[in-house]
């Protein structure tokens, strides 16, 4: 596995908008904020052509221009990371013109962003051995007050803090709009892990139904590890079965490790879920699997469909692997979102009720 180096104090930061740009509200004004705020920390800034772009469909330009872009600005030696502008609808088109086989070549750099983000953090490492991180997009560093998942992608950028905790709450409705373009995180909602481990133990009361977990009995003391690769279900279906399809080669490849799969999903509702993780299987995508994190999902944290619930969407695939699960982390689409280096060595660690992922350059 390649890993970049982490950003210097008075490196140089470059934008990149292969999905959307930041061209309209709330995404332009929070993107003009965090410029501010990144130079007043001494950062330079370099902006590719597209940052401001709306003339593509789904994505800030054509899929030509976002993907030469794309590769364009890895490439170069004028930035030191690279962080997208956003996610959005349709960054699988420019995949065709991104030089895959040039980014192989290149010195390794971060790039960050998750989403629609997925179509390059999964492949810089399944097909280019190049760790990514797989975390917040550029206009949300512009929220006033900031907030710790933010400071926390920084620091990872810096390569300051590795060890990533779950925070205590989540934002279930946002506040953001084009009238509070800065507005923070509104987190209305208490964090609850959800867990299922091997041996049966679960505090997940539709698979456990009346043998749930009491309130009263010892918490179990999960720990578990392995490789880190994984991103938005949404995205990750599409590239089954292309020429951008290598994981299971990378799978066997590291199969000593373990893949320590991280998945959540944005507009796929519960049998898209369910959909999605059957052919993720058949894929031959969790051979060698050694743990899950599943992030809330987006359009199911409360919905039932044909009786089963976001869980057992996910649940009733994974099962028969016989490792742990650890269910409704801050993944993804519903905020904050730890970062994750995906290419990474991790721990997990968990009480039951927190935890932790401990991500090692190895």
């Amino acid at each position: 596995m390649r890993y970049p180096q982490f950003l210097q104090a008075d490196g140089v930061i470059g934008f990149v908008a292969p999905s959307f740009g930041c061209a309209v509200e709330p995404y332009q004004s929070g993107f003009l904020h965090a410029q501010e705020k990144w130079r007043q920390a001494g950062f330079r800034l370099e902006l590719g052509s597209n940052c401001y772009e709306q003339s593509g469909v789904g994505i800030s330009n054509t899929p030509e221009r976002c993907g030469t872009e794309l590769t364009e600005y890895y490439c170069s030696d004028t930035n030191d990371c690279l962080i997208s502008c956003g996610g959005g609808e349709l960054m699988c088109e420019i995949l065709d013109h991104v030089d895959f086989q040039k980014l192989r070549q290149a010195k390794p750099k971060w790039y960050m962003g998750y989403s629609d983000n997925t179509n390059f953090t999964f492949l810089l490492t399944t097909l280019c051995d190049t760790a990514s991180v797989y975390g917040p997009c550029a206009a949300a560093f512009g929220m006033e007050p900031p907030h710790a998942s933010l400071r926390d992608a920084m620091a990872l950028l810096r390569g300051e803090k590795l060890t990533m905790q779950g925070y205590d709450r989540w934002e279930k409705e946002s506040l953001k709009d084009e009238a509070q373009p800065l507005a923070a995180y509104h987190l209305t909602e208490k964090t609850e892990i959800k867990y299922m481990l091997p041996d049966g133990n679960t505090n997940i009361e539709s698979l456990a139904g009346k043998g749930r977990e009491s309130k009263d009995s010892m918490q179990p003391s999960i720990a578990f590890s392995g490789r880190l690769l994984g991103g938005c279900m949404d995205c990750l279906v599409n590239l089954i079965g292309t020429q951008y399809d290598r994981v299971a080669e990378f799978a066997e490849q590291y199969k000593e490790d373990g893949i320590l799969w991280f998945l959540e999903a944005c507009d796929l509702n519960l049998m898209g879920i369910r959909r999605a993780m059957w052919q993720m299987e058949h894929g031959g995508w969790f051979e060698h699997c050694s743990g899950f994190l599943i992030g809330r999902p987006r359009l199911g944290m409360e919905a039932v469909e044909f009786g089963i619930d976001h869980y057992q969407a996910v649940c009733e695939t994974l099962k028969k692997y016989n490792v742990p699960v650890l269910l409704d982390v801050d993944i993804g689409h519903l905020p904050p979102m730890i970062p994750l280096i995906c290419g990474s060595m991790a721990r997990v660690e968990s009480d039951g009720s927190g935890y932790s992922v401990a991500m090692e350059l190895t």
